[in-house]
C-alpha cells in the first residue's frame, strides 16, 4: 500500500482529502503569544477574519522533524509499505527538508517530492499522485508523472497590496517591486522550475487585477484541453464563485475547485487575495 501524504499548504479540498485518503502533516501558525495548528484549531475562514482585525501580525513556523516522523509511522502502523511525501516548494520553507530527514529514521520508504509550488499547483500533484497510485500505478512511475506535471503547472496570485507578501518574507523576485506604493496591486506568478515568487505585473484597481490574473492565467493554455483549475481565495467567496462561473462558461474544464487559502499563505498573501492554479493534461 502507498500512501500519500502532503502538508498542509496544499489546500487540497477535505472531502477530497477524504475521498483519496490522502495524509496531511500541519505547520504552525504562532500568533503573539498563542500557537495554532494550521486547519487543525486555526481554520481558513477564522485566520483571514482576525487578520483585518488583530493588530499583531502572525508568523508561520514548519513542522518538525519529529511531526514527520510520526505520520510517516502513524501510516506505516495503518499497513502502507510505502510513502509518497509532497512539499511546499523548499525555496520557501524548510519542510522538504524537514521531510527527507524526518525519511531517515522509518522502517518504510519514504519518497520525498519537492511540489516546487504551494497552494493547488502542490494540490493538484497531490490528487494526481493519489489517483495513479488508486490506478495500480507503482511508486517510480508516479514520480516520473509528477516530474512532468510540475513542468506544465501554471499559478497565478493576484494581492491587494505587497504589504503581506512583504511581512511574510515570501517575496522572492517580486523584491524588485517594493519600491512601489503599496496599494499597487501586484500579480505574481510561481517559477515551478525555481519554486520562487515572480512578479508579473501592477495594477490600480482591483478589477484591473484580476483581470490580468485571469489573462495572463489563460494564455498559457491556448487551445488545450482537459483542463484541472483550481480557484483559491483569501475569504472573498462571492469572488472567486465568480471567477470560476466565467472559467466554467469560457473553458469547460474537466476539474473545477474553489478553496480558500489557507492561514500559511494567507499570511503571505493576505485577505482579499485571488489565485487560479492549473493545468491541462498531456
Amino acid at each position: 500500500m502507498i500512501k500519500i501524504i502532503s502538508d498542509s499548504t496544499c489546500d487540497v479540498p477535505d472531502t477530497l482529502l477524504q475521498q483519496y485518503n490522502i495524509g496531511i502533516i500541519p505547520h504552525y501558525i504562532i500568533w503573539g503569544s498563542e500557537q495554532f495548528l494550521d486547519h487543525v484549531n486555526l481554520k481558513a475562514v477564522d485566520f483571514y477574519e482576525r487578520l483585518v482585525k488583530d493588530p499583531v501580525y502572525p508568523s508561520s513556523s514548519q513542522a518538525s522533524i519529529m511531526d514527520f516522523k510520526q505520520t510517516y509511522e502513524k501510516a506505516a502502523a495503518e499497513g502502507a509499505d510505502e510513502i509518497i511525501m509532497l512539499t511546499v516548494s523548499s525555496a520557501m520553507s524548510g519542510a522538504y527538508h524537514m521531510a527527507q530527514e524526518a525519511a531517515k529514521l522509518v522502517r518504510i520508504p519514504v519518497s520525498v517530492v519537492d511540489g516546487k509550488s504551494p497552494t493547488m499547483s502542490l494540490g493538484w500533484q497531490v490528487l494526481a499522485a493519489a489517483r495513479a497510485r488508486d490506478n495500480g500505478v507503482a511508486v517510480p512511475q508516479i514520480l516520473s508523472m509528477l516530474e512532468d506535471l510540475k513542468k506544465r503547472m501554471v499559478q497565478y496570485v493576484y494581492m491587494e497590496s505587497l504589504e503581506y507578501l512583504q511581512k511574510g518574507g515570501r517575496i522572492g523576485n517580486a523584491v524588485a517591486w517594493l519600491g512601489s506604493l503599496l496599494r499597487i496591486r501586484p500579480l505574481v506568478s510561481i517559477n515551478h522550475s525555481t519554486g520562487l515568487v515572480e512578479p508579473v505585473s501592477l495594477a490600480r484597481t482591483r478589477k484591473a487585477g484580476i483581470e490580468l490574473l485571469y489573462h495572463r492565467f489563460f494564455s498559457h493554455f491556448k487551445d488545450a484541453k482537459n483542463l484541472h483549475i483550481a480557484v483559491l481565495h483569501g475569504n472573498v467567496l462571492k469572488d472567486a464563485e465568480e471567477l470560476a462561473e466565467r472559467i466554467q462558461a469560457e473553458f469547460h474544464p474537466v476539474e473545477l475547485i474553489i478553496n480558500m487559502t489557507g492561514p500559511v499563505l494567507g499570511i503571505n498573501t493576505g485577505p482579499a487575495a485571488l489565485a487560479l492554479a492549473g493545468y491541462a493534461e498531456g
